[in-house]
C-alpha cells in the first residue's frame, strides 16, 4: 500500500550470510584470524543474561545442598577437617574455573571453533585411550569398579566430559561441510558421523561408563533434525532402538533364570553371569541388576541393588510441599540414602526432602529457563552452525536433566547421569560451563552477518 512503511523481511539463519553480502562467501576452513577473535565492536557487545543468572542460582543450589548431604560425613570426621578438603569448598572451586572457562569462550567467536574442531576432537581421544591404561585410575578404579578418572594431584580429570564437547564439535563440523537431504544424499555425513561419534562411545563404554555413553545419541540426533535430514532416518533410528531395547530383554531375561536356575544373589554375586557365558549384551551385571531394580525392585534383592531408588522415592515422597528444612533431612543425614550418591546423582532427592515441592520446582523452574532460553538462542541464529551449536548443547542439557531427575523419582533405571551444575563433579561442571559458553556466543555473535 503506498504511504505504509514495510519493515525488512527477516530472512531465515540459512540464508542469512549471502542474503546481507550476495559477494560474500564463509569459508569455514580459511584460516583462523586469531587476532579478531576477543574484539568486542558493537556487534558483539550485546550479552544474554538469563541463562548466566541461572546457572549462578543452580551453582548455588547445588554447593548449599551438597554441604547438606555431605553434613553427617563432616560431623563423623570432626572439627578438625579442613575445609579445603570438604566437596562443598571443593564445587565452588570448580564453579569459579567453570566461570572463568564460560567468560572465555563466550568471547570467542563460534566458527573458530569449526577450523579447530578435528584437533580438539583428536585431543580429546588421547585422555580416553590414556584413562584405560591399567592402574591409571589409581583407588578410584579399585572403588568403583570402573577406570574413568586420571588422578591429577588432589582431584582428578574424567576424559568423556570433554569428549561430549569433542563430539558435539565435529558432528557440526561434518554437517556443515556435508550435503543433507533424502537419507541417500545424506549417506556420507551418516558414516562419517557414525565413526566420528562412535569412536568416542566405544572407548567410554570399555570404562566402562554407561551414563556418559548413552547421552551422545539424542545429541547428534537432534544436531542432524536441524540439518533437515529426511524424516525417514529417523523412522528407522527409532526401528533399531525398538530392536535394541528387545536386545536387552532378552538379555536381561537370560540373566534372571542363570541366577535362579544356580541360586545366585543378584547383590552378591555381581559377574558371574558375564564370567559363564559369551551369548549375550556387552553389559556388565550391575547394568543388569539397576534394570531389574527399575521394573521389579521388591522381587529382585529390594535391599540390595533395588535400595537406592527406594531410598530416593522415600526422600522425594518424604518433603511434603516446603520440606523439612535446609540439613534436616533425614534419609541423607542417617545414611539411608547412601552417602556416596547423595551429593552427586541422586542430589535432586536430597532437594526434594528439605525444601519440599517448591524447591523441586524452583530447580525445575531454572532448568526450564536454561533450556528454552537455548532454543531461543538457536532460533536467532544467523547461520546454520551456530544453530547446530545451540541445538546440540540444550539436547544434552535436556538428557542430564530429565533421566537425573526421572531416575531419582522412579521412571527411568538407575544410570548415574549428573544433574548440570547442582551434581559433585569438577570435570562435568567444567564441561557443563563451556558447552553454555558456546551458546552464549551464538548469542553475541549472531549479529555478525547482520
Amino acid at each position: 500500500v503506498p504511504g505504509l512503511h514495510h519493515p525488512p523481511r527477516e530472512v531465515p539463519w540459512h540464508d542469512q550470510e549471502l542474503h546481507r553480502n550476495p559477494d560474500r562467501r564463509v569459508n569455514p576452513s580459511s584460516p583462523a584470524n586469531l587476532s579478531g577473535l576477543f574484539k568486542s565492536p558493537v556487534t558483539r557487545s550485546s550479552w544474554d543474561l538469563v541463562t548466566p543468572v541461572a546457572l549462578v542460582l543452580l551453582g548455588v543450589i547445588g554447593v548449599a545442598f551438597i554441604y547438606s548431604a555431605q553434613l553427617s560425613v563432616l560431623q563423623a570426621r570432626g572439627a578438625g577437617t579442613s575445609w579445603l578438603r570438604q566437596d562443598w569448598f571443593k564445587q565452588m572451586v570448580f564453579l569459579g574455573a567453570g566461570g572463568v572457562v564460560y567468560y572465555v569462550v563466550s568471547q570467542i567467536d563460534y566458527r573458530f571453533w569449526l577450523r579447530v574442531a578435528h584437533w580438539f576432537y583428536l585431543i580429546c581421544l588421547v585422555p580416553l585411550l590414556i584413562v584405560l591404561i591399567p592402574g591409571i585410575s589409581g583407588e578410584a578404579a579399585t572403588r568403583w569398579g570402573a577406570q574413568r578418572w586420571i588422578p591429577l594431584g588432589p582431584f582428578s580429570f574424567q576424559p568423556s566430559e570433554t569428549a561430549k564437547i569433542a563430539v558435539l564439535l565435529i558432528t557440526a563440523s561434518i554437517l556443515m561441510h556435508s550435503r543433507i537431504g533424502t537419507v541417500r544424499q545424506s549417506l556420507g555425513a551418516l558414516a562419517k558421523l557414525a565413526l566420528a561419534a562412535g569412536i568416542p562411545m566405544v572407548l567410554i563404554l570399555l570404562q566402562p561408563d554407561l551414563k556418559s555413553a548413552i547421552v551422545l545419541p539424542p545429541m547428534v540426533f537432534s544436531m542432524l533434525y536441524v540439518s533437515k535430514l529426511s524424516p525417514r532416518f529417523f523412522l528407522g533410528a527409532l526401528g533399531a532402538f525398538l530392536l535394541l531395547l528387545g536386545a536387552v530383554a532378552w538379555d536381561t531375561s537370560r540373566y534372571v533364570d542363570y541366577m535362579r536356575v544356580n541360586n545366585k544373589s543378584f547383590s552378591r554375586d555381581k559377574g558371574a553371569f558375564e564370567e559363564s557365558t559369551w551369548v549375550r549384551l556387552p553389559l556388565h551385571d550391575y547394568q543388569r541388576n539397576r534394570i531389574l531394580s527399575f521394573i521389579n525392585p521388591d522381587e529382585y534383592d529390594p535391599n540390595g541393588i533395588g535400595w537406592n531408588q527406594r531410598q530416593s522415592l522415600i526422600s522425594v515422597g518424604s518433603g511434603g510441599l516446603a520440606g523439612k528444612g535446609w540439613t534436616e533431612g533425614t534419609q541423607a543425614q542417617l545414611g539411608y540414602l547412601p552417602r556416596s550418591v547423595a551429593h552427586n546423582d541422586f542430589i535432586f532427592a536430597v532437594i526434594a526432602e528439605e525444601k519440599g515441592f517448591l524447591g523441586s520446582i524452583t530447580v525445575l523452574g531454572l532448568f526450564g529457563v536454561v533450556l528454552f532460553n537455548g532454543i531461543r538462542i538457536a532460533g536467532s541464529a544467523r547461520d546454520r552452525l551456530g544453530a547446530l551449536i545451540a541445538i546440540g548443547v540444550t539436547a544434552l542439557f535436556t538428557v542430564h536433566v530429565f533421566v537425573n531427575i526421572a531416575m531419582t523419582i522412579g521412571l527411568v533405571p538407575i544410570t548415574g547421569i549428573p544433574l548440570p551444575l547442582i551434581s559433585y563433579g569438577g570435570s562435568f561442571v567444567l564441561s557443563c560451563c563451556m558447552l553454555q559458553g558456546l551458546v552464549q556466543s551464538v548469542w553475541r555473535f549472531r549479529r555478525e552477518f547482520a
